[in-house]
C-alpha cells in the first residue's frame, strides 16, 4: 500500500533530510496560519481586543522563529551546495522572488510589534508607523505566499497526520515534540509579557 507521503509530488525523489525539513516547514506553517487567523480577528477591533492581540502576537514569536529557521536551513543548504538540496532543486522563480519579502517583512512586523509592546503606548515615535507599514506589505506578500503553497502544504500536513506508523515519514515524533515545545515557548513568552499588557489595556480603555 502506498504511503500518503508518496502522493506529494516530488517528495518521494528527495533525500530524507530534505523531505523531513520540508515536512516540518509545512506543519509549522499550518499552525501559523491558524494562529494568524486568530490574530487577524483581533486586528479588526484592535482597540477592544488589544490584550488578545498582544498575547497571540507574542505566542506567534516562537513558531515564526521555527518557520524562519527551517526555511533558512533550506536556503543555506541549497546555496551552500549541499548535494541533497541541490538535487532537490530550487523552488519556482516566483517563490524565490517572494521569499525575501516575506522573510524581511515578517521580521520587521514581529520585531516592531515586540518593541511596541515593551515600550508601551507612550511610544509615539516612528515605531507605530513602521509596524503598520510592515503589516501592509507583509499581509500582501504572505497572502500570496500562502496561496502558492496551500495545496502542497495541505497534502503534506495530511500525510503527516494520517499516515500509519509504518508509512510515516521518519522523524514524525521529533517534529511533533519540536512543534509542541515551540508552542509552549510561545505561551511562556506570553506569560512573561503579562506586566506590559495592563498599560496597553488602560490606554485603549481611556
Amino acid at each position: 500500500m502506498s504511503s500518503p507521503a508518496r502522493a506529494i509530488r516530488g517528495e518521494a525523489t528527495d533525500a530524507l533530510g530534505v523531505r523531513q525539513n520540508a515536512r516540518l516547514t509545512a506543519v509549522t506553517g499550518f499552525v501559523l496560519v491558524l494562529l494568524l487567523g486568530a490574530e487577524g480577528v483581533t486586528v479588526l477591533r484592535v482597540g477592544a481586543l488589544i490584550v488578545p492581540h498582544l498575547v497571540i502576537g507574542t505566542i506567534l514569536l516562537a513558531p515564526v522563529a521555527l518557520k524562519l529557521g527551517s526555511t533558512g536551513w533550506k536556503i543555506v543548504r541549497y546555496y551552500g551546495h549541499a548535494p541533497d538540496y541541490v538535487r532537490a532543486g530550487p523552488p519556482p522563480i516566483g517563490r524565490r522572488l517572494l521569499a525575501p519579502v516575506v522573510i524581511v517583512t515578517t521580521i520587521g512586523l514581529f520585531g516592531t510589534g515586540a518593541a511596541l509592546m515593551v515600550t508601551g503606548p507612550a511610544n509615539t515615535g516612528r515605531m507605530p508607523f513602521l509596524h503598520k507599514a510592515f503589516f501592509a506589505v507583509w499581509f500582501l506578500a504572505t497572502a500570496l505566499h500562502v496561496l502558492l503553497h496551500v495545496v502542497r502544504s495541505l497534502r503534506s500536513v495530511s500525510a503527516e497526520v494520517t499516515a500509519p506508523a509504518a508509512d510515516a515519514l521518519p522523524g514524525r515524533t521529533g517534529r511533533a515534540i519540536a512543534l509542541a515545545a515551540t508552542l509552549a515557548a510561545g505561551v511562556g513568552l506570553a506569560a512573561w509579557s503579562a506586566p506590559y499588557l495592563s498599560a496597553w489595556a488602560n490606554a485603549f480603555h481611556h
